[in-house]
């Protein structure tokens, strides 16, 4: 007998998973390009805490409008590693 999710989730809530899931790994490996290790550590903590805040959000359009802010915040560190010297290759732009 298979066991079955009690709240299986829906195709647009699968693919606003799968979306917010790509976002936090871009992030995580974006940070790791930061030379400073402090500032690494920070920044991945402020994205867990954020990421961690939102969990048990389930409004679809509240999702939409936190992954176009993580995707600017993302956007801007990138900005900022390259205005450093540091080469961020793959980064969506």
């Amino acid at each position: 007998m298979t066991k079955i999710p009690k709240a299986a989730l829906s195709l647009k809530q699968f693919m606003l998973r799968q979306e917010v899931l790509k976002l936090y790994r871009e992030i995580w490996r974006t940070t790791r390009l930061v030379p400073d290790k402090h500032s690494q550590r920070e920044l991945r903590e402020w994205a867990r805490h954020d990421f961690q805040a939102n969990r048990s959000q389930d409004d679809e359009v509240a999702i939409k409008m936190l992954l176009q802010s993580g995707r600017r915040s993302l956007t801007e560190l990138q900005t900022s590693l390259e205005l450093s010297g540091v080469s961020v290759k793959g980064s969506g732009k």
